[in-house]
């Protein structure tokens, strides 16, 4: 299958190993004194190990790879213990791979006697009483602190700004689409805006005028690496979480126009059908065109 996955470049690894601990599947390791990748069934694409590598050797590639084997990564990784596996399912819940994570969370229930803890540590790791299981195991995890799912102002309170100052719309963290979870609650039923990185700093108006009401997820269709990433995630956010509609915010450079193309090839993948604005902003801050498409 097509698939995105770990790519080294030998020329640059210096064979620190500093990435092999940070991959928390066991993809990665040591020989001959350069960082190889041992089991493309154990990689996920993902990348938590790309921020590990002083030499920039580790980047994501997307070529025809074995599938990805949640279950094979959990039954290899419980000789690790409990630690190593902890840190990937956070890897899994901050990075919205539910899917995964399910999967791996059903092999240790169906194995509950052969694991190196109780079932009640994972549920408050995933639940509760975060801040001790990432404070207790740093070095393992994937660092992603501010990934954390949060819903505020949710009450419908006017936030209050200082006076002079502008107050911001927004209601929800995170809003990178790496680190958003699809099937978080502040989505159910939501009108959804899909903005280009460079929007709200060219868009003066951006919080009052495309915010406002609205959860927000931005990206970048010509920089971010993991766009069908992307993808998997619209589709869940269309048919999981059932948002209301899409309002799509672009620059008017090319190749942001990448950013239309993968809501409407979601819009085609999904089996339900929501309604999708796309709005165009110049690079001098105005607004070009708005409509439905």
């Amino acid at each position: 299958m097509i698939r995105e996955i770990v790519k080294i470049d030998e020329d640059l690894c210096n064979g620190c190993g500093d990435c092999v601990p940070n991959c928390h599947e066991g993809a990665l390791q040591i020989i001959d004194g350069k960082a190889r990748l041992i089991s493309e069934l154990m990689c996920d694409g993902l990348g938590a190990c790309i921020g590990h590598c002083p030499m920039g050797a580790i980047t994501i590639e997307e070529r025809e790879a074995e599938e990805y084997d949640e279950e094979l990564v959990i039954a290899e990784m419980v000789r690790s213990g409990k630690n190593t596996v902890f840190a990937h399912l956070k890897h899994l819940q901050e990075h919205g791979e539910t899917g995964f994570l399910n999967i791996a969370l059903n092999y240790i229930k169906a194995n509950r006697e052969q694991m190196p803890f109780k079932i009640s540590e994972v549920h408050e790791l995933l639940h509760g009483k975060k801040e001790e299981h990432s404070h207790g195991n740093q070095g393992a995890g994937c660092g992603c602190a501010g990934s954390a799912p949060q819903s505020f102002n949710a009450g419908g309170f006017k936030m209050v700004a200082p006076a002079g100052e502008v107050p911001s719309e927004l209601t929800q963290w995170p809003v990178q689409m790496h680190l958003i979870n699809p099937v978080a609650s502040y989505f159910n039923g939501a009108d959804l805006l899909v903005a280009a990185d460079c929007a709200a700093f060219s868009y003066g108006n951006f919080h009052n005028h495309f915010i406002k009401g609205k959860k927000l997820v931005i990206a970048c269709p010509k920089l971010d690496q993991g766009k069908d990433i992307y993808l998997q995630k619209l589709v869940k956010l269309i048919d999981d979480a059932r948002v209301n509609t899409i309002t799509v915010v672009i620059m008017e450079v090319p190749c942001c126009g990448g950013l239309s193309q993968m809501v409407q090839m979601a819009t085609q993948m999904a089996s339900r059908r929501v309604p999708v604005k796309e709005v165009v902003i110049g690079i001098k801050g105005d607004v070009l065109s708005e409509e439905w498409m």
